[in-house]
């Protein structure tokens, strides 16, 4: 017999939101639901445990029906009563054991020996999945709401700042930055093609504050000669990606972000964040991370 699969069609949105480019549905939990793993790792924790408790109401209820089935078989339990077969189950299912009721035919022990496996497996799974989703390493890095387009040492540089909220060490932190716009091939095709921006220093040995990301607008660069309005007609997006260690649980962590063509400055900087106070120490203020101002003779 030969076999005949069919294609599914799916047509994929991407939407505009602000100047970015972004398919819709994009990272959100409840389109997973085709992988039962992955939902319940991503999935709110307030819908694991309402998953988890109605899967576990569930199957109490089937198993006591099927105790209900088997006629009068449990000691010390009303014939035809539901409660006493469900709460026979849940204590069957959690080893629990008070002995008020009891299976006594061959039948019932049968159900019993089930569930028994049955505890195993689901006391195992909920573990795991329990543990998957504490142990989830989340990176708490702060990205600077704007990329500014200033000089520095006499040249035209785009930067970034990012700042990690936990005031731990992320060891081994590299930043990578990619722009990303539209273009047209010289036979016409459309393409979105992806440029790495190289960055003058993409790695750093730990990050506990805060890191100012560069990348110098040379010649070879893909930005260099690009205008706001050209990034904007090109629905351009700068994308950073952060990976680097975090020391507390030895796990790698990952933070991303985009930039909108609204978001890129030209001819700004960003305010100074670190000040001294009288007697030499200094203060990082979080409160003007995301401040910037235009250049004096910028006009603005």
């Amino acid at each position: 017999m030969k076999a005949r699969s069919r294609l599914r069609q799916r047509t994929v949105k991407i939407e505009n939101q602000d100047g970015r480019l972004v398919i819709r549905g994009m990272g959100k939990w409840y389109h997973h639901w085709r992988d039962p793993y992955h939902l319940l790792l991503t999935i709110p924790w307030i819908g694991f445990v309402g998953v988890v408790s109605t899967a576990y109401l569930l199957l109490n209820s089937l198993f006591a029906l099927a105790y209900l089935a088997g006629g009068d078989c449990l000691n010390g339990a009303k014939p035809g009563s539901f409660s006493d077969a469900f709460f026979f189950s849940v204590q069957t299912l959690a080893s629990i054991g008070y002995g008020t009721i009891s299976p006594k035919t061959f039948y019932a022990n049968s159900i019993v020996t089930l569930e028994a496996i049955a505890s195993l497996l689901v006391i195992a799974v909920v573990t795991g999945l329990s543990f998957a989703r504490f142990s989830r390493p989340i990176a708490k890095v702060l990205f600077s709401k704007f990329i500014i387009i200033t000089t520095d040492n006499h040249q035209p540089t785009l930067m970034f700042r990012i700042a990690n909220e936990r005031h731990n060490f992320i060891l081994e932190a590299t930043a990578q930055a990619y722009l990303i716009l539209d273009e047209e091939t010289t036979e016409g095709s459309f393409i979105r093609r992806i440029h790495e921006l190289k960055l003058l220093r993409h790695r750093t040995p730990s990050l506990i504050l805060s890191w100012t990301i560069m990348h110098r607008l040379e010649p070879d660069s893909p930005l260099y000669g690009l205008t706001p309005a050209e990034l904007i007609e090109r629905h351009a997006n700068i994308s950073v990606l952060i990976t680097g260690v975090d020391e507390t649980v030895a796990y790698t962590i990952n933070a991303r972000h985009n930039y909108a063509p609204e978001e890129i400055l030209f001819d700004h900087r960003f305010e100074d964040i670190i000040y001294k106070s009288n007697n030499g120490d200094r203060y990082f203020d979080y409160s003007r991370f995301h401040h910037v101002k235009p250049h004096e003779n910028s006009g603005e």
